[in-house]
C-alpha cells in the first residue's frame, strides 16, 4: 500500500474526502517526524511505539575497491510493534 491507497483507505473508513484525510496523514507524519526530532518517544497504546536509536561511527569497506571508509554515527528512528498489532497479526 502506498500514501495514495493509504489516504484513500482512511478517507473511506472515517467517510470524509481525501483531501481531509491527506490532511490528517501530513500532520501525524509531521508531528511524529518533531517529537523524534526532539529525542522524544510517541507512544500509542495497542498500536506501537516510535522511538529514536543511536548508531555508532563504524568503519565499513567500498565493495568495488575494498578500501575503507568512515560510517558517521547516526540517529536512526525505531518502531516497536504494541501487543494488540501483534495479536492481530498471528
Amino acid at each position: 500500500m502506498n500514501k495514495m491507497e493509504l489516504i484513500e483507505a482512511i478517507a473511506n473508513e472515517v467517510e470524509v474526502t481525501k483531501a481531509t484525510a491527506a490532511g490528517c496523514l501530513d500532520a501525524f507524519i509531521n508531528t511524529v517526524t518533531k517529537v523524534l526530532k526532539k529525542k522524544g518517544e510517541v507512544r500509542l497504546v495497542g498500536f506501537g511505539t516510535f522511538t529514536t536509536a543511536k548508531r555508532k561511527a563504524t568503519t565499513g569497506r567500498n565493495p568495488q575497491t575494498g578500501a575503507p571508509i568512515k560510517i558517521a554515527a547516526s540517529t536512526q528512528p525505531k518502531f516497536r510493534p504494541g501487543k494488540s498489532l501483534k495479536d492481530a497479526l498471528n
